[in-house]
Formats: structure tokens, C-alpha cells, sequence
């Protein structure tokens, strides 16, 4: 009211400037000097109480000035479903044509603008005024005129007369100021509606690439809450058609809507069905009676003009939505669930702002003007607050959601490789099975035919005395050899022998039994403290030959009278040492075992080993396992 006070007293002096005014123009009965111009004391007014009224008899009415009806700020509730006509004169006195516009406020529904004729009779003005409210009136040069303007207020509780006279040229800025004279509460409501405005856009997303309905009910929620919000601060000092449609029916069907809608999503986003089926057909239900409220409503609004069930209607169903919001504060106080307590604490700052809201409207002697005062600020506040809560329980139900993910896809996993593993474990067996098998079958088919063999040799050679035979010397030696090799073999396809202290144990014979009866000396130690562990036939099968490698070099080659098999646990390491005597490996010319030593490498490698030989006082040939080959061995643990 300051900001418009200070424009209208600078309009005048800039009148006065220029040499123009109003009272050059147009006056009514007395003499007017300003741009804009109250009628409410110069007119009368006519309120058709009981519908009887017409163009025929209304000049016959009994009229009364409008301050006799004492109207403060509003216009009487009886007012808001009746006709009501106001009668007012102007005139030109001007010598050239003029124009103005007749503004009744922005409460009006409808506007129509009779012209008196001297006969009595009446002409309709072109309705101007739909889309801004605003009725211009033609005036020519010395043009005295009266008027009946029949007006149609919204269909709201809160309606005001304004009745001002504005002068062409001041028009534009009349409706500037009109429409900015409460900034802050502008920029406030358009701040919110753009918060309103971005989490549509997230829930619309969230919807798009999850296609949960909550994302879908909660939208359509925001949807309702941003038009009320927008349109509330859009339409809060304009008039015309739409304005009136907003504010009598517009506003409130968004409020229930949106509350219909919030409903609905707090089914889908607790999923109270499977959780709460109580609560579940309280919501069902809530929503049912709702629905049915805003059909009636419309109905009443629409097609009757009962203002007063109409009213009466609006405040059932807002108490109705006010007790849904204590409803949830009930439920999120009772019930021991973070989600809906999250729901619960915004329906109770929206209740607590709407209360504020509400008492800044029905108190007397408020004070207005600034954004502290403002009812509708509050309510909008709440709103927003309540929408960054559903944020605050979007972001806990999702962080709850993707560790349940985790957890199911991590126990997918684990069972996908338990699957893999048994599957895995089961050719294993299956393949240890069939090596069992065979080594069973060699050992009985093959053994007893070479051992037959050998047998038979043995007795040739007895039976030929000292006469001796080469090839029965072959033979004999042939089969002792393949039985040998043959004994080798199932010993390392037999998974009975799949361990350490097996394998150390083997070879201990098998080194011993080699040197028997060559004149070189082989001992054999095994420490005490060495572990025992799965070594797979395989690996078995690669250090067995490597060892009988070794000692087929040492009796050979190196010309020793003494080898030595040590087992051992070092540090980080299981190592085999043989040693012997001899004269050592001759590095320069090593092309007459290269081969051999070639397939210990090649051999160490497969079996994930290190293989080393060097000459110490003789040869030493070293095998052992790091970190990785004894993971190696320890993954083949049954």
C-alpha cells in the first residue's frame, strides 16, 4: 500500500508537470485530480437477495449508497451467491473523446456493463473485461453517462470491492504496481513453485527409469501442489475469468487432488498392502471419500449456485484432510518405522504451518503487508517442507534398497559360485573316480602281466644257467623298468595319495630303493614340523620326475659316493634339497644333460614351483614353493 501510495502522489505531480489531469477529461459530480479514482462513495448498490431483479424494474429498486452497508474488508457471505448491481455517473468534459476502464477488484466471476438511456432503457457494453478484468468505457467529447454494472462474485469466501476509475494512459502502470505491490511474497511463491517445479522433474525421472508407481503418484502430488502454489501467486491480485475459476474452484480441487494422489503414494511407498494391510484399507478408503467429496463439489460449484453447502462442503472436506495429516502423525508416532516416521514429520510442519496460516486469516486485527504476515506464505512453506522430508525417506528407502540389492546380488553370487563349485568338484570326483578306476585296473591287469613277464624272464635265464641270452636279458630288464614306471604312475593317479607327507614319503623309498646296490650312499631326512596339505596327483606327477631326474643324473654323471635328500620348512617356503658329492655341474657343457634340465624347469613351472641347481661342493639341486604355489597347492585342499 506504501509502494502504491508513493506512485499515485508521484503520478500526480508528473500530471500536474505536464498539464494534464484528469479533471481535463472526466469528472463525475465533483472535480477529480488523479490518474486513479475510487467510485465507492459516489456509487449506490443493489443486491438481488432473492433473485427477482430485472432490466425492467431495477431503475425501481430501493437503492443505497455503499457505505451504508459499512463493509470493512470483505463483502458479506449472503453477498457471494447473489447479484449484486452497482449504479455510478460519469462524465466527459473534455472537448476531445476519451476512454477509461472500470475496475471492480479482482473477486468478480463476471462483469457486465449496462448503459442508462435517457428513455429509461438499457444498452449492453461489449464485455472487455474477461481476460484482466478491466472494463474500458468510451466517453466523447462532453459525454455524461450512467451505468449499472452487474457483478458476479468468485465463488470464495474472502471477496472485496475495489470500484476505481483508471485513466487510459495509466493503465499499464496501474496493473504493474497492482500485480508487484507484494514483491517479496512473489518472489517467495515463484522460489517455491521452482523447487516444485525440480523435484517434478525428479520424481518424472525416478519414474522413467524405475517404473515404480510411488514416483508416479508423487509427481502427480507435485504436479497438484506446484499449479496451487504457481497459480496462487500468479492470480493473487489479478482478475478476469481465469483468475475467478482459480480462486473460487481451481485452488481447492488441486488441495484435494494433490491429497488423493499424496495417498496414493504413500500406499505404493510403504507398501502397505503386504505391510500394513490395516492401514492399507484406511488409505483405500480415505481415498474413496475424497474423491467422492470433490465430485459433490464440483457438482455444487458447477451447476448450482449455493455458495453456502458449497462452503460448508470445502471446510468438511479440509477438516477431513487436516485429520489424514494427524492420522500419519498417529501412525508415524505408533508405529517403530523410519519411513514412516519421515512421512509422519512432514504432515506435522505442514499442520503446524497450515494452523499459522490459518489463524493469520481468521484473527482479527492482524497486521498485513509483509511475509511474515502473509497466510498463504505459510502454507506454501509447509508444502515444501513436507515434499524435502519425502526426499529425506526417498533417500533412506533407496539407501535401504540398494543394500538389500547388494545382499541379494552378493548372495547370488555366492550361490552362482557354490554352483560352480560343486559343479567343478563334481568332474573333479568324477575324474578322480575314473583315475582311481584305472589305476585299479593297471595295477591288477597290467601289474600282474608285467610282473608275469618279469617272472618268466627269471626263469628262462635259471633254467639257461650260465649261458646267457641278451634278449632274455632285455626282457628282464624291460619289464623290471615298466613295472617300476608303471608302479609310478598309479601311485600319482590315486587320490588316496593326494598329500604331503605321501609324497615325501614315496620319494624316500623310491631314492633309497634307486641307489641300492650302486655303491652311492642316499639318506633321506624329513623335517618333523613340515605341514601337511593336498598336493593334487598332478603336481605330485611333476615332482616325482623332477627328483627322479635329479638322482638319475647323480648316478650318471656326477661320480658321487653320497646324496642326500633333505625336506625342509624355512621362513616363508617348503624346500626339497639334493645334494651329492660329485664332481659337479659343468655349466659350459651342459648340452649332454640340457634336455633333462630343460624338462625340470618346464616341469617346476607347471607345477608353480621354483626349480634351482648350482655346483656346492658338488650338485645341488633345490625345489621350492612361494607364496603363490603354496596357494596353488592349499586351493587343491579337499
Amino acid at each position: 500500500m506504501r509502494k502504491l501510495l508513493c506512485i499515485l502522489i508521484f503520478s500526480f505531480f508528473y500530471a500536474c508537470a505536464t498539464g494534464q489531469s484528469i479533471a481535463d477529461s472526466l469528472t463525475t459530480d465533483v472535480t477529480l485530480f488523479k490518474d486513479v479514482y475510487s467510485i465507492a462513495d459516489k456509487c449506490e448498490v443493489l443486491v438481488d437477495s432473492i433473485g427477482t431483479v430485472t432490466l425492467d424494474n431495477i431503475l425501481q429498486q430501493q437503492w443505497k449508497n455503499l457505505s451504508w452497508y459499512k463493509i470493512k474488508n470483505y463483502i458479506p457471505s449472503a453477498w457471494i451467491d447473489k447479484t449484486v448491481y452497482i449504479k455510478f455517473t460519469l462524465q466527459n468534459s473534455s472537448s476531445t473523446q476519451d476512454t477509461i476502464y472500470f475496475y471492480p477488484g479482482n473477486s468478480f466471476r463476471s462483469i457486465s456493463l449496462y448503459k442508462i438511456l435517457p428513455a429509461g432503457s438499457f444498452l449492453k457494453l461489449a464485455d472487455e473485461s474477461k481476460e484482466d478484468g478491466f472494463q474500458p468505457i468510451y466517453f466523447s467529447a462532453y459525454d455524461k453517462k450512467s451505468f449499472i454494472t452487474e457483478l458476479h462474485f468468485t465463488k470464495r469466501k474472502f471477496n472485496a470491492f475495489a470500484l476505481e476509475i483508471i485513466k487510459k494512459k495509466y493503465l499499464p502502470r496501474y496493473q504493474k504496481i497492482l500485480y508487484t505491490s507484494n514483491y517479496n511474497d512473489l518472489v517467495i511463491g515463484y522460489l517455491l513453485s521452482g523447487l516444485l517445479l525440480m523435484m517434478i522433474f525428479f520424481n518424472g525421472a525416478n519414474f522413467n527409469l524405475s517404473r515404480k508407481k510411488e514416483f508416479l503418484y508423487n509427481c502427480l502430488y507435485v504436479i497438484c501442489m506446484f499449479i496451487l502454489i504457481y497459480f496462487n501467486t500468479y492470480t493473487g491480485k489479478r482478475s478476469g475469468i481465469f483468475s475467478s475459476f482459480f480462486m473460487g474452484y481451481l485452488a481447492f480441487a488441486m488441495l484435494v487432488a494433490g491429497t488423493i494422489f499424496y495417498i496414493a503414494f504413500t500406499r505404493k511407498f510403504l507398501n502397505t498392502a503386504t505391510n500394513y494391510p490395516g492401514l492399507h484399507k484406511i488409505f483405500y478408503y480415505e481415498e474413496r471419500l475424497l474423491l467422492m467429496l470433490l465430485t459433490a463439489f464440483s457438482y455444487i460449484y458447477f451447476f448450482t449456485n449455493n455458495f453456502w453447502l458449497q462452503n460448508i462442503l470445502e471446510n468438511s472436506t479440509k477438516i477431513i484432510c487436516l485429520a489424514i495429516g494427524i492420522l500419519y502423525i498417529i501412525i508415524g508416532i505408533k508405529q517403530k518405522n523410519r519411513l514412516i516416521n519421515y512421512l509422519a514429520m512432514g504432515n506435522a510442519i505442514l499442520i503446524f504451518f497450515s494452523i499459522i496460516s490459518f489463524l493469520l486469516i481468521v484473527l482479527p486485527g492482524r497486521k498485513t503487508g509483509g511475509i511474515f504476515t502473509n497466510a498463504l506464505i505459510y502454507f506454501e512453506l509447509g508444502i515444501v517442507c513436507e515434499l524435502i522430508f519425502f526426499l529425506l525417506g526417498l533417500t533412506y528407502k533407496n539407501r535401504v534398497e540398494l543394500i538389500d540389492t547388494i545382499k541379494e546380488q552378493e548372495a547370488m553370487k555366492l550361490a552362482a559360485e557354490k554352483q560352480i563349485f560343486e559343479s567343478k568338484l563334481a568332474v573333479l570326483n568324477a575324474q578322480q573316480e575314473e583315475r582311481n578306476r584305472i589305476s585299479a585296473d593297471m595295477h591288477d591287469d597290467l601289474g600282474a602281466g608285467v610282473t608275469a613277464i618279469r617272472l618268466f624272464s627269471e626263469l628262462a635265464k635259471s633254467r639257461l644257467g650260465k649261458e646267457t641270452v641278451p634278449e632274455i636279458e632285455k626282457i628282464s630288464s624291460s619289464a623290471n623298468e615298466l613295472l617300476n614306471n608303471m608302479n609310478a604312475i598309479i601311485w600319482t593317479m590315486n587320490s588316496s595319495n593326494d598329500s604331503f607327507g605321501n609324497m615325501a614319503a614315496y620319494i624316500r623309498s623310491y631314492a633309497i630303493e634307486y641307489f641300492e646296490n650302486t655303491g652311492i650312499r642316499c639318506t633321506v631326512k624329513i623335517s618333523a614340523d613340515l605341514p601337511e596339505f593336498v598336493v593334487n596327483g598332478e603336481i605330485r606327477r611333476h615332482i616325482f620326475l623332477v627328483v627322479k631326474e635329479a638322482l638319475n643324473n647323480v648316478l650318471k654323471h656326477a661320480k658321487a659316493t653320497e646324496v642326500s635328500l633333505v625336506f625342509k620348512k624355512e621362513t616363508d617356503r617348503i624346500s626339497l634339497y639334493i645334494q651329492d658329492n660329485g664332481v659337479g655341474i659343468d655349466f659350459d657343457n651342459i648340452r649332454s644333460f640340457g634336455n633333462g634340465l630343460k624338462n625340470m624347469k618346464q616341469r617346476m613351472i607347471k607345477s608353480g614351483l621354483e626349480f634351482s641347481i648350482e655346483n656346492k661342493n658338488g650338485t645341488l639341486v633345490i625345489l621350492y614353493s612361494t607364496a603363490a604355489s603354496q596357494f596353488f597347492i592349499n586351493s587343491s585342499r579337499q
